[in-house]
């Protein structure tokens, strides 16, 4: 059950089969930039494409997000209750994709 400060992007992230997913990806990007510098220098120049949109555009919904909070509120409660009912539902999301 989602807690008052939890959100359920966190909750989804600290699932098992998608934290070692991710970190498997993470780990394949990895390695692919240090075997071929090309598509290290290729990544690096995405890279920080991505994290100055992604500034600009954090900056520039703060004031929607503000305004939309209550709205965020109920919709991160009632996601997180589908989230206990998958987790019911599909014990398989408890464990890593290996197992």
């Amino acid at each position: 059950v989602c807690h008052v400060q939890e959100n359920v992007l966190q909750r989804v992230l600290q699932l098992p089969v998608v934290s070692s997913t991710c970190e498997s990806l993470q780990r394949t990007y990895a390695s692919t930039k240090e075997a071929h510098p090309l598509v290290a220098s290729v990544c690096g120049v995405y890279e920080r494409g991505v994290q100055g949109a992604s500034t600009l555009a954090m900056w520039s919904m703060e004031p929607v997000v503000r305004r939309l909070e209550p709205q965020f509120a109920v919709a991160n409660n009632l996601a997180c209750r589908g989230l206990d009912h998958l987790e019911e539902k599909i014990p398989a999301l408890r464990y890593p994709v290996d197992k």
